[in-house]
């Protein structure tokens, strides 16, 4: 059933309502990051053990994202998503409440799970308000707050676990949450789309669980298991191929799939979808390792580690409206172009860091790199969703979602092993040069001993200094790849077809 585009406060509203929600997720996932080592100390758990509070969140969210498309045909898109929000709201307040780990990262499954829709729902249910000729708008409008929220995530998760308890980085979502279910419910209960009794693709169900679990698990546990060299690794590496592997081919016989990889038969949602899975693998590898570095390496709080990295967001509030006025009269590709291109001089920058360098220095590619974050999300949506009918339009998003996301989790495992196997070679290396032969170390360690430092204080700050080089030289070359990656990234857009039109084409709303 095709339903008028909203216009007026209406409009307004239900913008502000499906924006606050994905920023609320998106942010969630960021937040808890930097408060890990707070979390941590304050539930009596090593770090490492820690870091379960974010893989925990990933792997139930990496499941039930793709499963959006099948529950909305289901359900219906708007109860869908505001029962989504709804539970998101009561698991992040369990979160707070939680008294140990275990705790806290059983009610972190619940909230991943339950969250999985809200972001291909949201641009779903948005795009259905506009009219075609703002659809651009619309995704420039939802694509900012995707861009905004990895940034004020550390913000507010270093000055609430410097300032206050950990609680309250779940316990802000709640009115939050509940704010924009309330507004979403009130403006589209009547715009419901049509719900059809489809049976459950048990096979397909559980291929998906058991193979994007396993997945997971080997991004998140490999590093702390030495990946390959690890026994557990090894057989969750083979349980998610062979259910991968299958669920694939079993999905494209099924006449009621549970993920809809026929939309890979459109060129231009495989373009796009490869372009910005890839192109956000190297945007958040860095969106973790910058603030890692500067906390553990060069001494940042978890709040200045936060303002280091927030300029990347200044740029795009500015400049997202503006490239979603005028999307129709641009060709999209230019524009990831122009995206892609800015990334790889900020990477390549980066690449220049030192243990010497100020706040400035680590502030102004971020601010830089704005130009690139405002010219990617909305014009990559655009191509991935071009050209498909409105049915298909929250399947294409879940999945396209799904598959970010995913690539996000590849890229955070692979930038901090990275980081770390790259510093145990320049430590070695470094180390080697440290001998009473080598005129550099002599004075280093005669103007120690002018300090008053013993023989053991010139030990402990000598390995300080090789460590924290190691570390910098080895987020340098991580930076430097990942520059010539978007660089080559750039081949990839052209393979787009025009036209672009925003989802949906020349039709309604659903």
């Amino acid at each position: 059933m095709n339903h008028p585009p909203l216009s007026g406060s209406k409009l307004v509203w239900i913008t502000l309502a499906l924006s606050m929600s994905v920023f609320m997720q998106v942010l969630d996932t960021t937040i808890a990051n930097v408060a890990l080592p707070t979390i941590s100390g304050n539930l009596g758990a090593a770090t490492s053990q820690g870091t379960w509070v974010i893989t925990s969140f990933g792997v139930a969210n990496a499941i039930s994202v793709p499963l959006t498309g099948w529950l909305a045909k289901r359900f219906g898109e708007v109860k869908l998503f505001t029962a989504s929000t709804l539970l998101f709201v009561l698991t992040s307040w369990l979160c707070g409440m939680s008294g140990s780990l275990e705790m806290l990262i059983f009610f972190r499954v619940l909230q991943g799970a339950v969250a999985g829709p809200m972001i291909p729902l949201s641009q779903s249910l948005l795009l259905a308000c506009y009219p075609p000729a703002k659809k651009s708008m619309a995704l420039a409008l939802w694509a900012m707050t995707v861009i905004v929220a990895p940034v004020f995530g550390p913000i507010l998760g270093g000055v609430i676990s410097d300032n206050w308890h950990w609680g309250w980085i779940f316990y802000i979502n709640v009115p939050v949450g509940i704010a924009a279910a309330f507004i979403s419910w009130r403006i589209l209960k009547s715009r419901e789309t049509d719900a059809v009794d489809l049976p459950i693709d048990k096979i397909g169900l559980a291929l998906l669980v058991v193979g994007v679990g396993s997945l997971q698990m080997v991004l998140d546990r490999g590093k702390e298991l030495d990946w390959f060299n690890s026994a557990e690794v090894v057989t969750l590496a083979v349980v998610a191929f062979l259910a991968l592997a299958y669920l694939v081919i079993w999905e494209l016989g099924e006449e009621h799939p549970i993920v809809d990889l026929t939309l890979f038969k459109q060129r231009n949602f495989t373009v796009g979808t490869v372009a910005i899975s890839l192109g956000f693998m190297l945007y958040f590898g860095a969106v973790v390792l910058l603030p890692l570095m500067l906390q553990t390496q060069l001494g940042y709080t978890a709040t200045w580690a936060g303002l280091a990295a927030a300029p990347i967001g200044l740029i795009p509030v500015v400049l997202s409206p503006i490239i979603g006025k005028n999307a129709h009269r641009w060709d999209m590709r230019w524009i990831v172009t122009v995206s892609f291109s800015v990334y790889a001089i900020c990477f390549f920058w980066r690449s220049t860091f030192n243990p010497d360098m100020g706040f400035l220095y680590v502030m102004w590619p971020q601010l830089v790199q704005g130009i690139g974050v405002a010219c990617f999300f909305m014009p990559l949506t655009t191509i991935t969703l071009s050209g498909l009918h409105p049915s298909r339009i929250a399947s294409a998003s879940s999945l396209s979602n799904f598959l970010r996301i995913l690539a996000g989790s590849i890229g955070t495992s692979i930038t901090t092993t990275m980081w770390d196997r790259r510093e145990a070679l320049h430590h070695s290396k470094l180390t080697e040069h440290v001998t009473q032969y080598d005129p550099a170390s002599v004075s280093w360690f005669d103007a120690m001993g002018k300090l008053g430092l013993g023989s053991n204080q010139q030990q402990a700050l000598t390995q300080l200094q090789i460590t924290k080089q190691g570390y910098i030289m080895a987020a340098n070359e991580i930076f430097w790849v990942s520059g010539i990656l978007f660089v080559l990234l750039i081949g990839l857009v052209w393979f787009a077809k025009p036209p672009f039109t925003a989802a949906g084409g020349d039709s309604g709303a659903h």
